[in-house]
C-alpha cells in the first residue's frame, strides 16, 4: 500500500516532486522513490507503507528497467501471479506484491489488469517504444482514487494519489467548479470524474488510461469485473446465504494475511460484525470501535462490545471528545482534498489514527456491504413507492443529498439557483440510467449506488482518512467474488417485507448475538443533530465560520436563509437543519484551506495540526 504520483511530457522541477511527496507521505511513511527520465519529461514518484514483503518492494519497480511502475493498493494474488511468471521465464526480485507487475505488463501488455485480484491504482511507463509510453488504471470499484490533470494544450499529465498532493505541482486547482457547491449540497461529494475543481478529474473505477509522450490520450473502461447475471446465484435462500456466507469468510481470510499487525472495525453493525466473526475463525485478536465522551443518541458501543465479547477478541473503544471537534475537522477536510458531507468522516479520521497509534498498519472494514446487498433505508423505501406506482425518484435524490431540493432552492441567491440549473449535479448517463435504465428500480439503485455513489462518497472517504495515519484499509465486501454473488441478487433477496440486506441477514445468523440480528438498523455516524447545540464548541465555530458576511461575499447563498436554519436548529433541532449546516460548515472549511490559500501562496499545501482530543481504552 502506497501513495503514487507522477507527470508525463511536462516539465517539473525536482523540488516539485519532493513538495508533492511530502503533500502524502503520511500514507507511506516507510520510504519514498523518485525516477525522472533522461530529459526530465517525465517522472513518477512513490510513498511507501510496507505491508508485504517488508524486506523488499523498492518503487519504482522495475527502477532502471524499460517497464517501471508505481503502485499503490494490494494484490491479493501475487503469489499465484509470481508462481505463473515464472514459469514463464520472468523473474520477480522479492515477494512483495507489487513486484509482479513490471513482468505481468510486459507478459500481457495493456490486458495485465485482468489478471488482479485486489485494490489498486498504478502507473506504468513503458520505454521500450521510439517515445514512451504512461499508463494508469484503478481497481474494479475504486478502492484506490487517483486524481488527474490533463492539459490539452500542452498534452501534459500530472497525477497523484491524494488531491492536496496534486495541488503541489502548481497550477492545479486554479479554477474551482462554478457549481460545485450544488454538487456537494445535493450528493454530498462530486460524483463521477468529478472534482470541486475545473481542471482536476477522478480516474473512474475499472478504467485505462493509455498515452504516448506528446500524443492525445486514450481511456477505456474495462470489460465489467463484476458480471451482472440475469438470474442471481441458483437455490432457494437458504443455499444462497450459504454460497454468501461461505465466500465471505474465504475472503475475510484472505485479506487478513500481512507482514504487519491486523485489526477489525467493528461498528456494532451487521456488515462489520460479521466481518469480526469470520474473521475471529482465523484468528483475530484485536477489535477496534468509536465512541464519544458523555450521552448521545444511536450510541453502539455496547453492540460493539457483545461482537468482541463473542468473538474473543481485544477491544478497543477509541473515545473522540466532541470539544475537539472544531480542530478534527480541519485535519478530515484537509486529508479529503475536498468536502464531504458525511459527519461520520470525523470519526473515521479519528478511528484511524488510533488504529495505528495501537501498533496496527492494516484493518478490514464492512464497507460496501449496504450496496451490494440492499441496506439502505432510501432504497427500501424507492422499492416500496414504485411498487405503488408513485413517485420515487425525488424521495430517493433527496435521501442522496446533505440538503434536499427544496431547501438548496431556498438557501441560493437568484443567480446561482439559475446557474446551477443548467449544469446537474449528477452525471448525465448516470442519471439517465437511474431513473430509465434497464432492469427494476431497485436494479438501477443498486447499479447506481455501486457506480457512483460507493466510489465517491464512501471509497475515497475510507482511502484518504485510513492512509492519513498510514493503515491500510481492507474491505471484504468489496471483492469481486462477493460483488459476484451479491450484485444478481434478485429484488426479494435484498429487500422484502420492509426487511433490507435479508440474504447477509441469513448469512449471519448463527455467527452473531441475537441483539445483533434483531436490532433496528440506523446509520454509523456522528449525532450532528444533537451535538451542533447552542452553546457547544462546534456551534460556536459553525456561527463564526458561516456567519452572514462570510456567507454572503460568494454570492452563491443568501445569508437570512443559512441565519434561519440555525435558528431551527437552536429552537427545533431536526436532521435536516443540522446536516445542512454540517455541510455548509465543512464546505467553508474548504473553501478556506484550499480555495483562499490559491489566492495566499503561504498557506496552501500546510497540514493542519493534530490537536483534538483523543483516548483509547481496552
Amino acid at each position: 500500500m502506497c501513495r503514487i504520483f507522477g507527470y508525463f511530457n511536462a516539465a517539473v522541477t525536482p523540488h516539485a516532486m519532493r513538495t508533492v511527496a511530502a503533500l502524502q507521505r503520511h500514507g507511506g511513511p516507510d520510504a519514498t522513490g523518485v525516477v525522472r527520465g533522461a530529459g526530465a519529461d517525465w517522472g513518477l514518484g512513490n510513498n511507501r507503507l510496507a505491508v508485504v514483503g517488508l524486506d523488499g518492494g523498492e518503487q519504482p519497480y522495475g527502477r532502471g528497467g524499460p517497464v517501471q511502475v508505481v503502485f499503490n493498493g494490494e494484490i491479493y494474488n501475487h503469489e499465484e501471479l509470481r508462481r505463473r511468471l515464472e514459469t514463464l521465464g520472468h523473474v520477480v526480485p522479492d515477494r512483495c506484491d507489487g513486484s509482479v507487475l513490471p513482468a505481468l505488463y510486459a507478459q500481457y501488455g495493456e490486458d495485465f489488469t485482468e489478471h488482479l485480484d485486489g485494490m489498486y491504482a498504478l502507473a506504468v511507463l513503458d520505454t521500450r517504444g521510439s517515445v514512451p509510453r504512461l499508463l494508469l488504471a484503478t481497481d474494479h470499484i475504486g478502492m484506490k482514487p487517483l486524481y488527474l490533470r490533463w492539459d490539452a494544450a500542452q498534452r501534459s499529465l500530472f497525477f497523484s494519489s491524494e488531491l492536496p498532493a496534486l495541488l503541489g505541482f502548481g497550477g492545479a486547482g486554479a479554477r474551482v467548479r462554478e457549481s460545485a457547491l450544488e454538487a456537494f449540497l445535493a450528493t454530498r461529494t462530486p460524483f463521477g470524474t468529478r472534482t470541486m475543481y475545473e481542471d482536476v478529474e477522478v480516474l473512474e473505477p475499472g478504467t485505462t488510461w493509455v498515452c504516448e509522450l506528446g500524443g492525445v490520450p486514450r481511456v477505456r473502461r474495462r470489460a465489467p469485473q463484476v458480471p451482472v447475471a440475469a438470474k442471481g446465484p441458483a437455490g432457494d435462500g437458504f443455499t444462497v446465504a450459504r454460497q454468501v456466507r461461505r465466500t465471505l469468510r474465504h475472503e475475510v481470510g484472505r485479506l487478513l494475511q500481512a507482514d504487519v499487525p491486523v485489526a477489525v472495525v467493528t461498528s456494532g453493525g451487521l456488515d462489520s460484525s460479521l466481518v469480526t466473526a469470520l474473521a475471529a475463525e482465523y484468528g483475530l485478536q484485536h477489535t477496534f470501535t468509536i465512541a464519544y465522551r458523555g450521552t448521545w443518541p444511536s450510541d453502539e458501543r455496547h453492540f460493539a462490545r457483545e461482537v468482541s465479547d463473542r468473538a474473543r477478541t481485544v477491544h478497543h473503544e477509541v473515545l473522540v471528545d466532541p470539544a475537539g471537534f472544531p480542530a478534527l475537522l480541519e485535519e478530515t477536510v484537509w486529508h479529503l482534498g475536498q468536502p464531504n458531507a458525511d459527519p461520520i468522516a470525523l470519526s473515521t479520521y479519528a478511528l484511524f489514527r488510533a488504529i495505528r497509534e495501537a501498533g496496527f498498519t492494516v484493518a478490514l472494514t464492512g464497507d460496501g456491504a449496504d450496496e451490494v446487498f440492499g441496506g439502505y433505508e432510501r432504497m427500501r423505501l424507492a422499492a416500496q413507492r414504485a411498487a405503488a406506482g408513485a413517485d420515487w425518484a425525488s424521495g430517493y435524490l433527496d435521501a442522496l443529498s446533505a440538503v434536499p431540493a427544496a431547501l438548496r432552492a431556498r438557501l441560493y441567491t437568484d443567480a446561482y439557483r439559475a446557474h446551477v440549473a443548467a449544469d446537474p449535479a449528477l452525471p448525465a448517463t448516470a442519471r439517465e440510467d437511474l431513473l430509465h435504465g434497464p432492469g427494476t428500480v431497485l436494479d438501477r439503485i443498486t447499479r447506481f449506488e455501486l457506480e457512483q455513489r460507493l466510489p465517491a462518497y464512501h471509497l475515497r472517504r475510507v482511502d484518504h482518512l485510513s492512509m492519513a495515519s498510514a493503515v491500510e484499509a481492507r474491505l471484504p465486501f468489496c471483492q469481486r467474488s462477493v460483488l459476484a454473488l451479491g450484485r444478481p441478487l434478485p429484488d426479494h433477496r435484498r429487500i422484502q417485507g420492509g426487511q433490507v440486506k435479508r440474504t447477509l441477514y441469513a448469512a449471519a445468523a448463527g455467527l452473531l448475538p441475537d441483539t445483533v440480528l434483531s436490532r433496528p438498523k440506523q446509520p454509523f455516524t456522528l449525532p450532528v443533530t444533537a451535538m451542533l447545540r447552542p452553546g457547544t464548541p462546534l456551534w460556536e465555530y459553525a456561527r463564526d465560520l458561516l456567519a452572514p458576511g462570510r456567507t454572503a461575499t460568494a454570492g452563491r447563498l443568501e445569508s437570512r436563509a443559512v441565519d434561519a436554519l440555525f435558528a431551527v436548529q437552536a429552537e427545533r433541532p431536526d436532521d435536516t437543519a443540522s446536516l445542512a449546516l454540517w455541510a455548509l460548515l465543512v464546505h467553508e472549511v474548504w473553501d478556506e484551506q484550499f480555495r483562499r490559500s490559491l489566492r495566499d501562496p503561504g498557506t496552501a499545501g500546510t497540514v493542519p495540526g493534530s490537536t483534538a482530543a483523543l483516548a483509547v481504552a481496552a
